[in-house]
Parts: C-alpha cells; sequence; structure tokens
C-alpha cells in the first residue's frame, strides 16, 4: 500500500531550454542562475544554434559569485531537436536578428526572448566588468521571471 500518494504529473519539472549562438556565455549563465533560484521547479537546460566553446572570461565571473560552470560542455540546438525532447519554455537570451534562428520546438511551448548583450563580442580592459554586468541583468531576469512563474507553478 502506498501512504500520501500524489499524482506523479503534479511533481513533474517544467522543462525550461535557453538558447543562443555558441552556449559559451548567455545561455549557460541562465540556466546555472535558474537552477540555483527556482531548479526545485524546473530541469534547465541551454543550448546554442552554433555551439562554440565555454567563455573563460563567463567562467571567472560566475566563479567571482561562487558558481562553478567551468565543467559544462557546450551543446547543440539540433541535439534536443533529434531526442524529441518538450519543453514548456524555450528561451533565447541573444540578440533579436539571432533569436530568429531558433528553430521551433515540437509540443506546447512558450516562447520568450530576453535579448542580452554578447560577451564574446567585448574588448579590452573592460571584458570582466561588462560580462558582470551581463551576469548580474541575467540574474535579475531570472529572479523576475521565478518570482512570477514559479508562484503559478505552486497553484
Amino acid at each position: 500500500m502506498i501512504k500520501n500518494h500524489k499524482p506523479h504529473y503534479k511533481n513533474m519539472k517544467k522543462k525550461v531550454l535557453f538558447v543562443c549562438i555558441h552556449n559559451s556565455a548567455r545561455s549557460q549563465m541562465a540556466e546555472a542562475f535558474l537552477n540555483q533560484i527556482c531548479g526545485e521547479f524546473f530541469e534547465v537546460h541551454s543550448a546554442g544554434i552554433e555551439p562554440g566553446k565555454l567563455n573563460p572570461i563567463v567562467v571567472e565571473a560566475m566563479q567571482e559569485i561562487g558558481i562553478d560552470i567551468s565543467g559544462n560542455k557546450t551543446k547543440s540546438v539540433s541535439e534536443f531537436l533529434k531526442s524529441s525532447q518538450l519543453f514548456s519554455y524555450v528561451i533565447t537570451v541573444c540578440d533579436e536578428t539571432s533569436a530568429e534562428r531558433c528553430p521551433i520546438f515540437p509540443g506546447v511551448t512558450t516562447r520568450l526572448h530576453w535579448g542580452f548583450p554578447d560577451p564574446s563580442a567585448f574588448q579590452g580592459a573592460e571584458k570582466l566588468a561588462k560580462t558582470r554586468e551581463v551576469r548580474d541583468a541575467i540574474k535579475q531576469q531570472i529572479e523576475k521571471w521565478c518570482a512570477e512563474v514559479c508562484c503559478l507553478e505552486t497553484v
């Protein structure tokens, strides 16, 4: 006899996919923050349209606030498409033009776009400082979204 059995669907996490061009910076940060802030509600992934290498400046900026993404691998959006996974949310975190290149995912998906500057485009001595600004803006966006969506998930 199973006691306190709850319907399985109530306990399932909603799947979220953050998409960017290279999966080297913005989408990696967004994935880490969502896992940290309200990961109990979501199964979080990130991918790139043209995956590259993890940006070392982004790794450094995240380590400054106690989040280690140094072991993360970049992934391709096509991997997720081929796997036929269904996502509740697909969130692009690149510029408008790049976001338009993101493929349509099957199933009932809410598609959101949160545009952030690309840390790989930053030059010179201000590279780390500008990356910190993007990091903090992504964290604020995740916190705001979680305050809205996570409350709705518990209703």
